[in-house]
Protein backbone atom coordinates (compact mmCIF):
# COMPACT_ATOMS: atom_id res chain seq x y z
CA UNK A 1 0.00 0.00 0.00
CA UNK A 2 1.39 3.79 -0.97
CA UNK A 3 0.56 6.54 0.59
CA UNK A 4 2.13 10.25 -0.07
CA UNK A 5 4.96 11.09 2.19
CA UNK A 6 6.72 13.97 1.84
CA UNK A 7 10.80 15.53 2.02
CA UNK A 8 10.50 15.66 5.64
CA UNK A 9 13.40 13.83 7.92
CA UNK A 10 12.10 10.31 8.96
CA UNK A 11 12.51 11.58 12.97
CA UNK A 12 10.56 14.70 12.52
CA UNK A 13 6.60 14.35 12.03
CA UNK A 14 5.27 16.32 9.02
CA UNK A 15 2.71 18.88 9.17
CA UNK A 16 -0.45 18.23 7.73
CA UNK A 17 0.24 21.12 5.28
CA UNK A 18 3.38 19.31 4.23
CA UNK A 19 1.88 15.82 3.78
CA UNK A 20 -0.93 17.61 1.61
CA UNK A 21 1.59 19.43 -0.12
CA UNK A 22 3.29 15.64 -0.83
CA UNK A 23 0.21 14.23 -2.46
CA UNK A 24 -0.39 17.49 -4.87
CA UNK A 25 3.23 16.63 -6.12
CA UNK A 26 3.04 12.86 -5.61
CA UNK A 27 -0.15 12.82 -8.57
CA UNK A 28 1.26 16.02 -10.82
CA UNK A 29 1.88 13.41 -13.82
CA UNK A 30 4.71 14.76 -15.96
CA UNK A 31 4.47 14.83 -19.41
CA UNK A 32 6.92 12.51 -21.59
CA UNK A 33 5.83 12.79 -25.18
CA UNK A 34 2.65 13.06 -26.69
CA UNK A 35 -0.10 11.50 -24.58
CA UNK A 36 2.43 10.48 -22.36
CA UNK A 37 2.79 11.23 -18.91
CA UNK A 38 5.08 9.65 -16.11
CA UNK A 39 3.93 9.03 -12.38
CA UNK A 40 5.82 10.24 -9.93
CA UNK A 41 7.13 7.65 -7.55
CA UNK A 42 6.12 8.02 -3.23
CA UNK A 43 9.25 8.74 -1.40
CA UNK A 44 9.81 5.90 1.34
CA UNK A 45 7.15 3.79 -0.51
CA UNK A 46 7.49 0.15 0.47
CA UNK A 47 5.70 -2.68 -1.42
CA UNK A 48 2.41 -2.64 -3.45
CA UNK A 49 1.84 0.67 -5.08
CA UNK A 50 -1.68 2.08 -3.45
CA UNK A 51 -4.18 1.43 -5.84
CA UNK A 52 -5.94 5.28 -5.55
CA UNK A 53 -2.64 6.71 -6.71
CA UNK A 54 -2.39 4.86 -9.70
CA UNK A 55 -6.33 5.82 -10.03
CA UNK A 56 -5.87 9.35 -9.46
CA UNK A 57 -2.41 9.28 -11.56
CA UNK A 58 -4.54 8.26 -14.90
CA UNK A 59 -6.84 9.98 -14.11
CA UNK A 60 -4.52 13.38 -13.82
CA UNK A 61 -3.14 12.01 -17.38
CA UNK A 62 -6.24 11.48 -18.79
CA UNK A 63 -7.59 15.43 -17.47
CA UNK A 64 -4.59 16.70 -18.83
CA UNK A 65 -4.91 15.69 -22.03
CA UNK A 66 -8.51 17.15 -22.56
CA UNK A 67 -9.30 20.73 -22.91
CA UNK A 68 -10.18 23.09 -19.90
CA UNK A 69 -13.97 23.53 -21.06
CA UNK A 70 -14.54 19.35 -20.29
CA UNK A 71 -14.03 18.13 -17.09
CA UNK A 72 -14.17 14.58 -15.77
CA UNK A 73 -17.69 13.11 -15.23
CA UNK A 74 -17.05 9.18 -14.93
CA UNK A 75 -14.39 6.61 -14.79
CA UNK A 76 -14.07 2.65 -14.76
CA UNK A 77 -10.70 0.96 -14.28
CA UNK A 78 -9.19 -2.07 -14.34
CA UNK A 79 -6.78 -3.33 -11.73
CA UNK A 80 -4.42 -6.06 -13.80
CA UNK A 81 -1.65 -6.41 -11.49
CA UNK A 82 -0.03 -5.16 -8.60
CA UNK A 83 2.07 -2.09 -9.31
CA UNK A 84 5.77 -1.69 -6.95
CA UNK A 85 7.06 1.41 -4.99
CA UNK A 86 10.43 2.31 -6.26
CA UNK A 87 9.59 1.60 -10.33
CA UNK A 88 8.26 4.95 -12.11
CA UNK A 89 4.76 4.59 -14.05
CA UNK A 90 3.57 5.09 -17.37
CA UNK A 91 0.67 6.31 -18.68
CA UNK A 92 0.03 6.11 -22.49
CA UNK A 93 -3.45 7.67 -23.37
CA UNK A 94 -5.81 6.61 -26.24
CA UNK A 95 -7.93 9.98 -27.65
CA UNK A 96 -11.03 7.54 -28.45
CA UNK A 97 -13.68 10.49 -28.59
CA UNK A 98 -13.75 13.93 -29.25
CA UNK A 99 -17.00 15.29 -29.41
CA UNK A 100 -18.77 19.34 -29.05
CA UNK A 101 -19.86 17.82 -25.34
CA UNK A 102 -18.29 14.84 -24.59
CA UNK A 103 -14.42 13.28 -25.13
CA UNK A 104 -13.38 10.09 -23.97
CA UNK A 105 -9.79 8.94 -23.02
CA UNK A 106 -8.31 5.09 -22.65
CA UNK A 107 -5.19 5.28 -20.02
CA UNK A 108 -2.70 2.08 -19.92
CA UNK A 109 -0.57 2.62 -16.75
CA UNK A 110 2.33 0.59 -17.40
CA UNK A 111 5.32 -0.25 -15.00
CA UNK A 112 8.94 -2.12 -16.48
CA UNK A 113 9.30 -5.55 -15.54
CA UNK A 114 13.02 -6.65 -14.79
CA UNK A 115 13.20 -8.15 -18.25
CA UNK A 116 12.56 -4.66 -19.23
CA UNK A 117 9.23 -4.74 -21.17
CA UNK A 118 6.27 -2.68 -20.42
CA UNK A 119 3.97 -4.30 -18.28
CA UNK A 120 0.35 -3.10 -18.12
CA UNK A 121 -0.94 -2.74 -14.38
CA UNK A 122 -4.33 -0.87 -15.02
CA UNK A 123 -6.41 -0.07 -17.74
CA UNK A 124 -8.54 3.13 -17.20
CA UNK A 125 -11.08 4.84 -19.23
CA UNK A 126 -12.36 8.68 -18.20
CA UNK A 127 -15.44 10.09 -20.11
CA UNK A 128 -15.86 13.99 -20.09
CA UNK A 129 -18.17 16.30 -20.62
CA UNK A 130 -18.68 20.19 -21.20
CA UNK A 131 -20.45 21.35 -18.19
CA UNK A 132 -23.96 22.34 -18.72
CA UNK A 133 -27.77 23.02 -17.35
CA UNK A 134 -30.25 19.93 -17.47
CA UNK A 135 -33.06 18.56 -15.38
CA UNK A 136 -31.79 17.37 -12.13
CA UNK A 137 -32.91 15.43 -9.01
CA UNK A 138 -31.46 13.78 -5.32
CA UNK A 139 -33.21 10.34 -4.98
CA UNK A 140 -30.67 9.96 -2.05
CA UNK A 141 -30.69 10.96 1.56
CA UNK A 142 -27.22 11.91 3.46
CA UNK A 143 -26.57 8.93 6.62
CA UNK A 144 -27.75 10.58 9.54
CA UNK A 145 -24.13 10.21 11.57
CA UNK A 146 -22.24 12.33 13.92
CA UNK A 147 -20.39 15.06 12.45
CA UNK A 148 -16.13 14.95 12.17
CA UNK A 149 -16.02 17.23 14.95
CA UNK A 150 -17.01 15.08 17.38
CA UNK A 151 -15.06 11.89 16.47
CA UNK A 152 -11.68 10.82 16.88
CA UNK A 153 -8.76 10.90 14.44
CA UNK A 154 -8.01 7.30 12.44
CA UNK A 155 -4.77 8.29 13.77
CA UNK A 156 -5.73 8.36 17.12
CA UNK A 157 -7.24 4.66 17.13
CA UNK A 158 -4.44 3.33 14.64
CA UNK A 159 -1.87 4.24 17.54
CA UNK A 160 -4.14 2.98 20.37
CA UNK A 161 -4.63 -0.32 18.53
CA UNK A 162 -0.64 -0.93 17.82
CA UNK A 163 -0.24 -0.21 21.59
CA UNK A 164 -2.79 -2.90 22.62
CA UNK A 165 -1.36 -5.51 19.93
CA UNK A 166 2.36 -4.74 21.02
CA UNK A 167 4.80 -7.54 19.92
CA UNK A 168 2.76 -9.01 17.95
CA UNK A 169 3.02 -6.18 15.59
CA UNK A 170 6.59 -6.49 13.48
CA UNK A 171 8.39 -3.07 13.18
CA UNK A 172 7.15 -3.20 9.61
CA UNK A 173 3.44 -3.37 10.18
CA UNK A 174 3.66 -0.97 13.44
CA UNK A 175 5.30 1.61 10.67
CA UNK A 176 2.56 0.81 8.38
CA UNK A 177 0.36 1.45 10.63
CA UNK A 178 1.53 4.59 12.29
CA UNK A 179 2.89 6.22 9.31
CA UNK A 180 1.61 9.84 8.86
CA UNK A 181 -1.20 10.14 5.84
CA UNK A 182 -2.58 13.33 3.96
CA UNK A 183 -5.66 11.92 4.36
CA UNK A 184 -7.30 12.77 7.25
CA UNK A 185 -10.00 10.04 7.87
CA UNK A 186 -12.84 10.11 11.14
CA UNK A 187 -15.02 7.13 11.23
CA UNK A 188 -18.13 6.88 12.48
CA UNK A 189 -18.82 2.74 13.17
CA UNK A 190 -15.47 -0.09 13.48
CA UNK A 191 -14.05 -0.59 10.36
CA UNK A 192 -12.85 -4.43 9.14
CA UNK A 193 -9.17 -3.74 11.46
CA UNK A 194 -11.24 -2.36 14.45
CA UNK A 195 -13.21 -5.00 14.93
CA UNK A 196 -13.64 -9.12 15.32
CA UNK A 197 -17.18 -9.14 15.40
CA UNK A 198 -19.34 -10.06 12.39
CA UNK A 199 -21.24 -7.06 11.49
CA UNK A 200 -23.30 -5.17 8.93
CA UNK A 201 -22.14 -4.44 6.04
CA UNK A 202 -21.74 -0.67 6.26
CA UNK A 203 -19.20 1.71 7.13
CA UNK A 204 -19.18 5.20 7.42
CA UNK A 205 -16.31 7.65 6.93
CA UNK A 206 -15.39 11.50 6.80
CA UNK A 207 -12.50 12.28 5.25
CA UNK A 208 -10.21 15.37 3.81
CA UNK A 209 -6.72 15.94 3.22
CA UNK A 210 -5.30 17.51 6.24
CA UNK A 211 -4.03 21.05 4.80
CA UNK A 212 -5.56 23.05 2.22
CA UNK A 213 -5.34 22.73 -1.83
CA UNK A 214 -5.39 25.15 -4.63
CA UNK A 215 -8.31 26.15 -6.46
CA UNK A 216 -7.77 23.66 -9.21
CA UNK A 217 -10.84 21.47 -9.47
CA UNK A 218 -9.25 18.26 -11.56
CA UNK A 219 -6.64 18.17 -8.93
CA UNK A 220 -9.47 17.97 -6.05
CA UNK A 221 -11.36 15.21 -8.08
CA UNK A 222 -8.20 13.26 -8.24
CA UNK A 223 -7.86 13.35 -4.71
CA UNK A 224 -11.55 12.08 -4.53
CA UNK A 225 -10.68 9.12 -6.32
CA UNK A 226 -7.38 8.40 -3.82
CA UNK A 227 -9.41 8.65 -1.08
CA UNK A 228 -11.98 6.49 -2.67
CA UNK A 229 -9.80 3.37 -2.25
CA UNK A 230 -9.85 3.97 0.89
CA UNK A 231 -12.06 1.40 3.46
CA UNK A 232 -14.38 0.37 0.33
CA UNK A 233 -13.06 -3.26 -0.26
CA UNK A 234 -12.92 -3.80 3.88
CA UNK A 235 -16.97 -2.96 3.84
CA UNK A 236 -17.57 -6.33 2.32
CA UNK A 237 -14.87 -7.93 5.13
CA UNK A 238 -17.30 -6.83 7.74
CA UNK A 239 -19.78 -9.60 7.96
CA UNK A 240 -17.41 -12.01 8.21
CA UNK A 241 -15.68 -10.41 11.28
CA UNK A 242 -12.13 -10.60 9.33
CA UNK A 243 -8.99 -8.16 8.91
CA UNK A 244 -6.58 -7.63 6.55
CA UNK A 245 -4.28 -5.79 9.18
CA UNK A 246 -4.39 -8.93 11.28
CA UNK A 247 -3.25 -11.40 8.56
CA UNK A 248 -6.16 -13.11 7.86
CA UNK A 249 -7.41 -12.05 4.55
CA UNK A 250 -5.76 -11.92 1.60
CA UNK A 251 -7.32 -9.56 -1.29
CA UNK A 252 -6.37 -7.01 -4.17
CA UNK A 253 -8.90 -4.38 -5.97
CA UNK A 254 -10.05 -6.00 -9.22
CA UNK A 255 -11.92 -3.02 -10.34
CA UNK A 256 -12.99 0.51 -9.90
CA UNK A 257 -15.55 2.99 -11.07
CA UNK A 258 -16.58 7.06 -10.18
CA UNK A 259 -19.42 8.64 -11.15
CA UNK A 260 -18.73 12.60 -10.47
CA UNK A 261 -21.84 14.10 -9.57
CA UNK A 262 -20.91 17.63 -9.08
CA UNK A 263 -18.23 19.66 -7.70
CA UNK A 264 -16.65 19.21 -4.64
CA UNK A 265 -13.41 20.26 -2.15
CA UNK A 266 -11.03 17.55 -1.53
CA UNK A 267 -9.94 19.77 1.49
CA UNK A 268 -13.04 20.10 3.37
CA UNK A 269 -14.78 17.52 4.72
CA UNK A 270 -16.96 14.33 2.65
CA UNK A 271 -18.85 12.02 3.93
CA UNK A 272 -17.88 8.37 2.41
CA UNK A 273 -20.77 5.60 2.87
CA UNK A 274 -20.11 2.71 1.98
CA UNK A 275 -21.99 -0.87 1.78
CA UNK A 276 -20.98 -4.44 0.10
CA UNK A 277 -24.60 -5.98 -1.17
CA UNK A 278 -22.74 -9.44 -1.52
CA UNK A 279 -19.38 -11.45 -1.48
CA UNK A 280 -19.02 -14.97 -2.46
CA UNK A 281 -16.19 -16.84 -4.52
CA UNK A 282 -13.80 -15.07 -3.57
CA UNK A 283 -14.93 -11.56 -3.74
CA UNK A 284 -16.63 -9.19 -2.52
CA UNK A 285 -18.76 -6.26 -4.14
CA UNK A 286 -18.72 -2.94 -3.15
CA UNK A 287 -20.48 0.51 -3.42
CA UNK A 288 -20.13 3.88 -1.95
CA UNK A 289 -21.50 7.33 -2.58
CA UNK A 290 -19.42 10.82 -1.31
CA UNK A 291 -21.73 13.45 0.35
CA UNK A 292 -20.01 16.85 0.76
CA UNK A 293 -21.40 18.57 4.55
CA UNK A 294 -24.30 19.66 2.34
CA UNK A 295 -25.64 16.59 1.85
CA UNK A 296 -25.28 16.76 -1.40
CA UNK A 297 -24.57 13.78 -3.10
CA UNK A 298 -21.12 15.00 -4.66
CA UNK A 299 -19.84 11.19 -6.32
CA UNK A 300 -20.92 7.39 -6.33
CA UNK A 301 -18.60 4.50 -6.25
CA UNK A 302 -18.57 1.18 -7.14
CA UNK A 303 -15.42 -1.73 -6.73
CA UNK A 304 -15.25 -5.16 -7.01
CA UNK A 305 -12.12 -7.32 -5.21
CA UNK A 306 -10.57 -10.80 -4.47
CA UNK A 307 -11.06 -11.18 -0.97
CA UNK A 308 -9.89 -14.92 0.29
CA UNK A 309 -9.27 -16.21 3.65
CA UNK A 310 -5.61 -17.00 4.48
CA UNK A 311 -4.95 -20.27 5.01
CA UNK A 312 -2.96 -21.76 8.41
CA UNK A 313 -0.01 -23.07 7.85
CA UNK A 314 0.02 -26.70 8.49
Amino acid sequence: MGLAMTDTPAHSQPTPQALTDGLVRLLTVDKRAADVYAGREQKGGIGRVFGGQVLAQALQAAQASVPATKTAHSLHAYFLRGGREGAPIEYRIERDFDGRSFANRRVVAAQESEDGTATPILNLTASFQVPEDGMSHDDVVMPDVAPPEKLKSDMEMRTVMADQIGDRLSEAQRALMLRPRPIEMRTVDRLHWMNSEPREPRAHSWFRTGGSLPDDMALHRAIITYASDYTLLGTSALPHGLSWMRGELVGASLDHAIWFHREARADEWLLYATDAPWSGGGRGFNRGRIFNRAGQLVASVAQEGMMRQRKAKS
